[in-house]
């Protein structure tokens, strides 16, 4: 079981900021932006690329449901969103999850 798999079921700690049937949303624990969060599906699938029909549409719920909690989670003044995947991507953990990163003016730089 992936260390998303464990935090999914607290198996792991995290401090949840948000969850639904479809995913929940926890601080990342190596911030990269003052505001650094995951959003994660609760059904396993590796990355962004390896999804079947339904698990496109819970990503598709997920980003809307996200529209509606920008000021809840301290994004209203916008957000980066970031999915990485394989190894050149720096993938850390293979289950998909996106870092929405924000609460500050990010850098033009994308590498």
């Amino acid at each position: 079981m992936c260390v998303f798999c464990k935090i999914i079921a607290s198996e792991i700690p995290s401090e949840r900021l948000y969850e639904d049937d479809d995913m929940i949303i926890i601080k990342d624990i190596n911030p990269q932006a003052k505001i650094h969060l995951l959003m994660i599906p609760k059904e396993h699938f590796p990355d962004i690329t390896a999804m079947n029909d339904k698990q496109a549409a819970t990503l598709a719920r997920m980003l809307k449901t996200l529209g509606g909690l920008t000021d809840k989670l301290g994004l209203e003044n916008g957000f980066r969103l970031v999915s990485n995947k394989g190894d050149d991507g720096c993938q850390s953990v293979p289950h998909l999850h996106i870092h929405i990163l924000g609460g500050e003016k990010l850098s033009e730089n994308m590498a």
